[in-house]
């Protein structure tokens, strides 16, 4: 592992009833990385992420972040050391106000350690990191109860509540899923800024042309193994990529 690198993912495998979900998956990533994670459904991707951030535990493999071996961790102790994830099905404090989602994140020992946490009131905190996200400044929007908010905002608000643990890699699991066209273009750019603020990024992804914008990586999984590695334009040229997504037909053209 080099100097930069930030997460080392070693033949991590992991079976339910003797059915493999991930077999022996190995990748390395460096710190600022955007890695976009694809495969059909039911390739494994969701449980890799599981097993990353604790909320699984590998039969066998390690996961190592900023050197550290956190294969045994819990999955609270792995975001306070700056690994934090998004969820595909968000649970926010639905009777809450949508800033208020984020005060219990500014309370924790990584906010207070990071100095997020000990800026002032954590209020103006919160509803900032809001803004700063897409909820429109000198608007009531981040004042609604979560549980009143649409899906576009909803998948913010679950990055704010990442981004208040001032981590320093996000996994996201399809963020971009179930927006329309006009959500996920003002999504893309915010993923953008992330990485330029030096945040690293792993992302789970179906809407693949919107991810191939953002991620300088790739990584295919089907049927829990890991079918290829590379650059985004060069995914749709192998062989076995095609056939897991295809049949094998040549119908994609990347652009």
């Amino acid at each position: 592992m080099n100097d930069e690198s930030i997460l080392k993912v070693k033949n991590v495998s992991k079976s339910f009833s003797g059915v493999q979900a991930v077999d022996d998956i190995s990748f390395e990533l460096s710190k600022g990385d955007v890695l976009g994670i694809i495969g059909p459904n039911g390739s494994g991707k969701t449980t890799l992420i599981n097993l990353i951030t604790g909320f699984l535990k590998q039969d066998k493999g390690t996961v190592v972040y900023n050197g550290e071996d956190i294969s045994k961790w819990m999955p609270h102790k792995i975001a306070d050391a700056g690994l934090v994830r998004t969820f595909q099905f968000m649970r926010p404090y639905h009777t809450l106000p949508a800033y208020k989602n984020l005060i219990p994140p500014l309370y924790s020992k990584r906010a207070s350690r990071t100095g997020l946490g000990n800026l002032g009131d954590r209020d103006a905190v919160a509803i900032d990191i809001l803004e700063d996200i897409g909820f429109e400044r000198d608007t009531r929007v981040p004042f609604k109860l979560a549980g009143t908010l649409p899906l576009g905002y909803l998948k913010r608000l679950e990055l704010g509540r990442c981004i208040a643990l001032k981590p320093e890699l996000i996994i996201c699991d399809e963020v971009f899923s179930g927006l329309s066209m006009s959500e996920i273009v003002s999504m893309v750019p915010l993923m953008e800024r992330l990485q330029e603020e030096g945040i690293t990024l792993i992302m789970v992804e179906h809407r693949l042309r919107e991810l191939f914008r953002v991620a300088n990586r790739v990584i295919v999984l089907s049927f829990g193994k890991k079918i290829f590695e590379g650059f985004p334009e060069e995914v749709f040229e192998d062989e076995k990529v095609k056939e897991a997504y295809f049949g094998g037909e040549d119908t994609y053209v990347f652009k």
